[in-house]
């Protein structure tokens, strides 16, 4: 993903920075004048392994100005050095970290890509389960990476058809984060979780991706928990098209979801 900030580079008219967010390095992007009137927490993707903030300029500066939003995008630690938990630990301490810089947790939404659309998920439970730490407004959650079992029937009959994610590929990069850790556990695996008095989540995922079952799933799973769910299935869609920022800025011009979803919240 590291290669997408020479593709699609920083917007003239979106200033970026940098933050520190609970000792966390993180990428600030806002939309020049105007005054936000959202905070968006975007989580990369890259499998917990690849990847970095450096290669999302282009895609949360597009958010930012399509939702009129600051963005913080943490550049979490990675696999292999920092297995799990060590990506999920640096996501939570920097979104108690922008919820402490007094921001109003009605604003704020969570958004990310593969790992980091699990990630969504699972910062709501850790909010949730931890105890006086609000909740975000809403999760968008693109093509989340939510069962690192890759037990779904997606993971056969999609396997190969998306040259960017295969499910031997999939198994490699779960191996390296997990570092012996089950690929069944809850934070990892969001799929696994107990997903009950969460915020409001969308699901967007491609029909043609191995994660398709596990996104159906998880949808279902927080629907069952009474939790406001909203999924996508892109028709024709594979992940290397689903997770790239100018596929993003589409559906978001051409459906009312995200920037809908996000803003009537």
């Amino acid at each position: 993903m590291s290669g997408l900030g020479h593709l699609f580079p920083a917007l003239k008219d979106v200033s970026y920075g940098t933050a520190t967010l609970d000792s966390v390095p993180t990428m600030r992007a806002v939309p020049e004048g105007s005054e936000p009137q959202r905070v968006l927490l975007y989580i990369h993707g890259g499998g917990y392994v690849h990847g970095g903030v450096e290669g999302y300029r282009g895609l949360t500066g597009r958010l930012a100005k399509a939702l009129n939003a600051k963005i913080y995008a943490p550049d979490y630690r990675q696999a292999p050095e920092f297995p799990f938990p060590t990506p999920i630990d640096d996501v939570f301490a920097a979104y108690r970290a922008i919820l402490s810089s007094d921001v109003d947790p009605k604003i704020l939404v969570l958004a990310g890509d593969s790992a980091g659309g699990a990630m969504v998920v699972t910062m709501m439970r850790k909010a949730r389960d931890a105890g006086g730490i609000a909740l975000p407004a809403a999760g968008v959650a693109f093509s989340p990476w939510a069962n690192l079992t890759h037990s779904g029937r997606s993971a056969t009959v999609r396997d190969g058809i998306d040259p960017l994610c295969s499910v031997e590929f999939l198994n490699k990069l779960a191996r390296m984060f997990l570092a012996g850790e089950l690929p069944t556990h809850p934070d990892a695996s969001p799929v696994f979780a107990d997903v009950h008095d969460l915020a409001p989540v969308l699901i967007q995922i491609g029909e043609n991706e191995v994660m398709l079952s596990d996104a159906i799933r998880l949808a279902s799973n927080l629907g069952e928990a009474r939790v406001r769910t909203s999924l996508e299935v892109w028709p024709g869609m594979s992940m290397s098209g689903i997770c790239w920022p100018v596929s993003c800025l589409k559906r978001i011009k051409r459906s009312s979801m995200p920037s809908g979803f996000l803003m009537m919240r």
